[in-house]
């Protein structure tokens, strides 16, 4: 009897990983919408595609990776095949360009395929938010054939994808992150006309003092440790450039008529904008091929001169982590989840994220059965609350974005057999923090240049 049961327990889980979103709940989950369950589920692929990434690249895994047929030398072959690359230097680069191309074509796929679907009536709109099962079966066998995938050029070809692909994903993680301080200075401000003002000001004061603080010891740490008085020309002009960027958007966000047409806009987002380009700034710094101008954080603890310091190009010497890329994680990992879960009622981010106004709260609630099962609702049967299209092709960026941070950005040479940092990906970052500050500052000046349109 025990046994039935269990079959049939078996038989009911099988059925929610081939049907809808509704059935991923469990009864201790809280009951929610079913437009953020399945971005839920999308995002975790996508993190399990990153937490694989990761243990691949640990150096302990090469020994394991060289067992794959003609993967790299030394290893496993292939009769008629022999590989010339030197796998104890970028294996693990290797691996995560492989498990990154599988999670790129997969959400790919999923972004050309759901392309103008307009309510959960339309019959694609079954195969977005369910069918979980044989979605993971595709990922999975994607990943595998990509690790059969020739060197030859795959590995510069993709990188050059990666560099294009993570300059647009760090541009929707300024969006998402601009979305988020409007959000929070909305909710803060009305807080404090409801209940204890004080409080609530001193808050948001509070965190638009420590962000400012903590990006002006920023700007003071990169002119010590990243300048010096007749080198590194190029450093000088990021750092200046946006700390007056940021100065600018800061006194803008105050002014009058930007307060009259924008009453939502403030120093707390600009703050957060411009702690958000210091970072960037010192990412881009870290890629700088020139080690007098880019030492690392090991030699900057250590007190190591940076005379001795050894040239990122040195074959074989690859900076499997370092500072700028664990903090690049942990905001792809905020971004990443906030897309899941927002709901933003601000109009002109809606346009850019291509979803639609929310209504209260994030995640939404939905009600649960009679049986006490907390169940997703289906709020997407007029239409969409978000465009499935956009939410795969914003994964399908994220994976490249991830594949160039855990890489640290250095560019593949087989013919060297090293990692090389280039100066291309100091370009883009820094770029991509300049075309950011415009967006935000667009956002701002957006309402006093059209004045007939809703901005709300």
């Amino acid at each position: 009897m025990g046994a039935c049961m269990a079959l049939c327990s078996l038989a009911s889980c099988a059925s929610c990983l081939c049907g809808s979103a509704p059935c991923l709940l469990c009864s201790c989950c809280p009951s929610s919408k079913n437009s953020t369950v399945t971005r839920l589920v999308f995002s975790f692929f996508l993190l399990l595609g990153t937490l694989v990434s990761v243990i691949m690249i640990l150096p302990g895994m090469e020994a394991q990776l060289q067992q794959i047929p003609g993967f790299c030398q030394g290893g496993s072959t292939i009769p008629g095949l022999e590989n010339h690359v030197n796998c104890e230097v970028i294996v693990g680069y290797k691996s995560v360009y492989r498990m990154c191309f599988a999670m790129t074509c997969f959400f790919f796929f999923f972004s050309a395929i759901m392309v103008r679907v307009k309510s959960s009536k339309d019959p694609r709109a079954a195969i977005q938010n369910g069918f979980w099962f044989f979605k993971f079966l595709i990922l999975v066998g994607i990943t595998v054939g990509a690790f059969f995938i020739q060197d030859g050029t795959f590995h510069t070809v993709w990188f050059y994808f990666g560099v294009v692909g993570s300059f647009i994903f760090i541009i929707i993680q300024l969006i998402l992150l601009i979305d988020f301080a409007h959000s929070w200075n909305k909710i803060w401000v009305g807080n404090a006309e409801e209940g204890n003002s004080k409080c609530w000001f001193a808050g948001l004061l509070l965190f638009t003092f420590l962000h400012y603080a903590l990006a002006l010891t920023a700007v003071v740490l990169f002119y010590v440790y990243y300048t010096q008085s007749d080198n590194c020309t190029e450093h000088k002009v990021f750092i200046s450039l946006n700390l007056i960027f940021s100065v600018i958007i800061s006194i803008i966000s105050v002014l009058p008529k930007v307060q009259e047409a924008q009453p939502q806009s403030g120093l707390l987002q600009a703050s957060i904008i411009s702690l958000y380009t210091m970072y960037v700034t010192w990412s881009a710094m870290t890629n700088n091929p020139n080690r007098k101008c880019n030492p690392s954080l090991l030699a900057l603890v250590s007190n190591v001169s940076l005379s001795e310091s050894t040239p990122t190009n040195a074959p074989g010497q690859v900076q499997w982590w370092d500072a700028q890329s664990i903090v690049g994680l942990v905001i792809f990992l905020f971004c990443t989840l906030y897309a899941s879960i927002r709901s933003s009622s601000n109009a002109q981010m809606n346009k850019l994220m291509q979803t639609e106004e929310g209504g209260g709260g994030y995640g939404g609630e939905g009600e649960a059965g009679k049986d006490g099962v907390h169940r997703a609702v289906d709020n997407e049967e007029e239409e969409v609350t978000y465009s499935y299209s956009f939410f795969h092709f914003h994964l399908c960026l994220a994976s490249l974005y991830i594949m160039m941070t855990l890489t640290n950005w250095y560019q593949p040479d087989t013919t060297t057999q090293s990692m090389q940092s280039t100066m291309p990906a100091v370009w883009v970052k820094i770029s991509s923090s300049w075309l950011g500050l415009g967006l935000y500052l667009w956002t701002l000046l957006a309402p006093l240049i059209f004045p007939d349109r809703d901005f709300s």
